[in-house]
């Protein structure tokens, strides 16, 4: 049950409700869409420190994962270092699966 947070970040992808990459996230989060980030713990710290900054800035949750391999492999995708979700109730739904 440890990973059904990557289930749910498929279903999202299926439902065309997530962005990945660093630049449409950043966008995303300045146009007020992103919901919730998922930032992956082996990011280099530049990516870190700009997502997580922003994030904050803006008042958008952030949540740090494994790796960029599992958030990939979670949207059907190789490696993804960050993904942002665009829907209320994905976003309120894996903030408890990851907490």
């Amino acid at each position: 049950m440890k990973d059904q947070w990557m289930s749910l970040l498929g279903l999202a992808n299926r439902a065309r409700k997530i962005i990945s990459g660093e630049e449409l996230t950043v966008k995303e989060i300045r146009n007020g869409k992103a919901k919730l980030v998922l930032l992956s713990k082996d990011a280099s710290s530049n990516t870190h420190k700009k997502i997580t900054d922003k994030c904050n800035s803006y008042h958008v949750p952030y949540k740090l994962v494994d790796d960029r391999y599992k958030l990939g492999q979670a949207i059907g995708k190789d490696a993804r270092v960050v993904v942002a979700l665009l829907d209320n109730g994905f976003a309120k739904k894996l903030l408890t699966l990851l907490d």
